[in-house]
């Protein structure tokens, strides 16, 4: 096989055209065998191999940055940096799924957020310029999806403002990020790709231009001052131009002679040029190319030939929201969705196909998307934004500033919040919790169980004068926990014997660590220890009613799957403070650290956000307070 022989990216320059036709093959045949079997992100990596192939044997790596945006797209780059063993992907002690810097001196961005790329690379072309290294090149490949973002936008605005900087931007044309491409940048880039020439163009400009939607060509000439004119019914490529930047293309994405030219006539070109291929996603595939959604987007574990899971999936926390969602819907005709490109991701499709015209996806757009919520709130509707728990991080000034500070009533839906595992760092969703305490007015639910998911999320859409929002984890559902009481607007979970006059440990438990926070408290039992565990269900504001139930404990304990840092545990002893209740406080999360890639469960004994953990702890700190610790060890609990 010619895909064992390459070892670094040189040794593509020994083969010819055929053999990189069939080294082609031989990559998209091993992604297949390997992606089915771990699982991770394989309809991207079919459609970027013969442009990898490209970039690699033109640009010289790692003095040249080849640059990814999102990094989702970079396993066939793994493969032609001396990265073949796949066995482990996404698996702790395995290859990421994203690049990483960790393991190969060819990897630059591991921060797998979209639309970031040009920001990067507009810094390392600048970087060049200061040092002087003429003979160093910056390629910078974003997808069309990723374009709709403003961040590649802003980059793009200050690439061009330096005409004499080389640059090459390779646009990743497959007409999609997750779903679709939508928006009037898709439309322009569906006019590149299909350019006939000029009597076609002449004939069909203006009629292209007039149903070319508000956000395309006049957006455009706002932003930027440009004045266009009968070169855009010729060569639509003139709204990159306008801009300051050479273009090149369409060209095929998968003609490896073709993109090799491309490249080449970009690499000496003295400034910003753009390249524009035209990819297929899922390329060389059957299964990923049939399935409509996302062509593969992401897969689990798969049968190879057919495409199938290997296991059926049980009720994901996404379902429940989705099927609720609909139901809302129904009742509510004010309720409309939001998505950033991730229609199906979040559980909105079923929302779209039952209220299509009651849907908006605003691309990569999470900021845009949390403003125009804000509108949409002000306008007399209830949006509903739905997206991961990390994406969110992007939009938090417009979160503070456009939605609380206007008492706008928009509910935020957190899909993958807490540990996520496989997809590592960057997808982790641990700081919602922590950036959004301190938004006035802001109330945040992290429900323990689906019942609860259902009952908070129309408490949320009921809020008419101030953001909600909601957060769950990813993957399946677990049991139902039932409450045995009520304290306030808190769930009693487990209440002490009826003799324990003054229990000795009152456990605070968020979302869906109530089965672990359960747990230690029969832990905590088999030790002599008593125990009260409550679920806020609404974690910010602090329920008025808990200081009052933490004076009556000796200890108090909070378990969140969030960052510890200004989490829930904190607000809580914030409120403790404030209520003159001086009672130790313990909290349990997840430090402040970026976590490798691994399985979930992995990463919570990682950092011994464990029930056998947690319990030994609070049994130690309950001896410390008798007097014990000194004198003899706390007895083991496991």
């Amino acid at each position: 096989m010619l895909l064992t022989r390459i070892k670094g990216p040189r040794d593509l320059d020994r083969l010819s055209q055929e053999e990189l036709v069939q080294l082609s093959a031989e990559i998209r045949s091993f992604l297949v065998d390997a992606v089915s079997k771990t699982g991770g992100h394989l309809g991207p990596n079919l459609g970027v191999v013969e442009l990898t192939i490209a970039l690699h044997r033109v640009f010289e790596s790692p003095k040249d940055r080849i640059l990814f945006d999102t990094g989702h797209q970079a396993y066939v780059h793994k493969l032609l940096t001396g990265r073949q063993d796949f066995g482990g992907l996404r698996t702790k002690g395995g290859l990421s799924g994203y690049p990483s810097r960790a393991e190969s001196e060819h990897d630059v961005i591991e921060n797998s957020h979209a639309s970031t790329v040009l920001g990067w690379a507009d810094g390392l072309a600048k970087a060049n310029e200061v040092l002087g290294r003429a003979d160093h090149h910056v390629a910078a490949v974003i997808g069309d999806g990723a374009l709709t973002g403003g961040m590649a936008w802003e980059a793009l605005n200050n690439i061009a403002a330096a005409k004499d900087r080389p640059l090459v931007i390779v646009v990743n044309d497959n007409e999609r990020s997750y779903g679709p491409t939508i928006g009037g940048l898709a439309n322009h880039l569906a006019t590149l790709r299909t350019t006939d020439g000029y009597e076609r163009f002449l004939a069909r400009g203006k009629e292209i231009l007039e149903r070319t939607p508000v956000v395309g060509k006049p957006l455009f000439e706002t932003l930027h001052g440009a004045k266009k004119g009968l070169k855009d019914f010729i060569a639509p490529q003139g709204m990159f131009e306008d801009l300051g930047l050479k273009y090149i293309g369409p060209i095929d994405g998968h003609d490896i002679e073709a993109l090799e030219s491309a490249l080449q006539r970009a690499k000496r070109f003295s400034g910003p040029v753009i390249v524009h291929c035209l990819t297929q996603k899922g390329r060389g595939y059957t299964p990923a190319l049939e399935h409509e959604a996302d062509r593969f987007h992401a897969v689990g574990v798969i049968h190879p030939d057919t495409g199938l899971p290997v296991k059926t999936a049980a009720a994901s926390w996404t379902s429940v929201f989705a099927d609720e969602m609909v139901k809302i819907g129904h009742e509510r005709p004010d309720v409309v969705g939001i998505t950033a490109a991730m229609l199906h991701p979040v559980g909105l499709n079923k929302f779209a196909e039952a209220f299509p015209e009651r849907i908006y996806d605003v691309g990569i757009a999470e900021q845009h998307g949390a403003t125009s919520a804000a509108g949409l709130a002000t306008g007399g509707v209830h949006p509903v934004f739905a997206v991961y728990a990390t994406f969110l991080n992007r939009a938090f000034d417009q979160v503070l500033m456009d939605v609380a500070l206007h008492k706008c009533g928009v509910t935020f839906v957190l899909d993958r919040a807490g540990v996520t595992g496989d997809d590592g760092a960057s997808h982790n969703g641990m700081w919602d919790m922590s950036i959004l305490q301190v938004v006035p007015g802001l109330r945040l639910a992290a429900p323990r169980d689906a019942e609860q998911l259902r009952a908070q999320l129309r408490e949320a859409v009921e809020v008419k004068d101030a953001p909600t929002v909601v957060r769950f984890s990813k993957g399946v559902v677990g049991p139902a926990v039932p409450a045995v009481g009520r304290i306030g607007g808190m769930d009693v979970l487990r209440a002490p014997a009826p003799e324990v006059t003054r229990p000795d440990v009152l456990i605070v438990s968020v979302g869906a660590l109530a089965p672990m926070c359960l747990e230690v408290a029969d832990l905590l039992d088999k030790q002599g220890i008593s125990s009260t565990v409550v679920d806020p269900r609404w974690v910010k504001p602090v329920d008025e009613a808990l200081a009052p139930l933490a004076e009556q404990h000796r200890v108090v304990v909070t378990v969140e799957d969030n960052g510890r840092a200004g989490g829930v545990g904190s607000a809580v002893s914030q409120a403790l403070r404030d209520a003159g209740v001086d009672v130790p406080l313990r909290d349990f999360g997840i430090p402040q650290r970026f976590l490798d890639h691994a399985l979930r469960k992995e990463i919570l004994a990682e950092i011994g956000l464990t029930a056998p953990n947690i319990a030994r702890q609070v049994t130690g700190l309950v001896a410390k307070l008798d007097g014990r610790l000194d004198s003899e060890p706390a007895a083991a609990v496991d």
